[in-house]
């Protein structure tokens, strides 16, 4: 990968790291799994880089990507995650640091979240991130139609996990 397109890749990634900072939250439960995802979304987001031909925005793609990689490595090892060295690859990035208490009055809620299978979860990221149904259907591959009538069903759903 030449040098233009690599700070092109550390830009972007530094401007939108929150993204996987928010997934790494509602689908890991500990500091360390955080970190650990983190580090494995950010290993695939490198990868795939070249591949991205800004069809989307950027964060729309770093939203599949890095959903994609949550769900595939929870799938494969029911929260246990395999990881690659980082020291292979080439760059570094700027982490800034996780201030977790700033979400803490949302711990009901992401707990709830927690309760969902990983498409569902999926769908209530992105709607708490106020992406529109057409994006929400867009990164998840699905109808927009199918996406609010499925965010409906979950929002019953997390009122009765909340409030049972």
């Amino acid at each position: 990968m030449n040098k233009e397109l690599e700070h092109q890749f550390v830009k972007n990634l530094e401007r939108h790291q929150n993204i996987a900072h928010k997934i790494c939250r509602i689908y890991t439960h500990d500091q360390e799994s955080h970190n650990d995802l983190f580090q494995e979304i950010t290993i695939q987001l490198w990868k795939a880089y070249p591949k991205f031909r800004g069809d989307s925005k950027f964060s729309t793609w770093m939203y599949r990507v890095a959903l994609n990689t949550a769900i595939t490595l929870y799938r494969k090892k029911k929260r246990s995650i395999q990881t690659q060295d980082y020291d292979s690859v080439h760059f570094k990035i700027k982490a800034e640091p996780y201030d977790d208490q700033a979400e803490v009055h949302l711990k009901l809620m992401y707990d709830a979240i927690r309760e969902l299978n990983d498409i569902d979860k999926a769908l209530v990221f992105l709607y708490l991130e106020d992406k529109n149904y057409a994006e929400i259907s867009e990164t998840l591959g699905i109808t927009e139609v199918n996406a609010r009538v499925k965010m409906n069903r979950i929002k019953t759903k997390l009122k009765s996990i909340i409030n049972p």
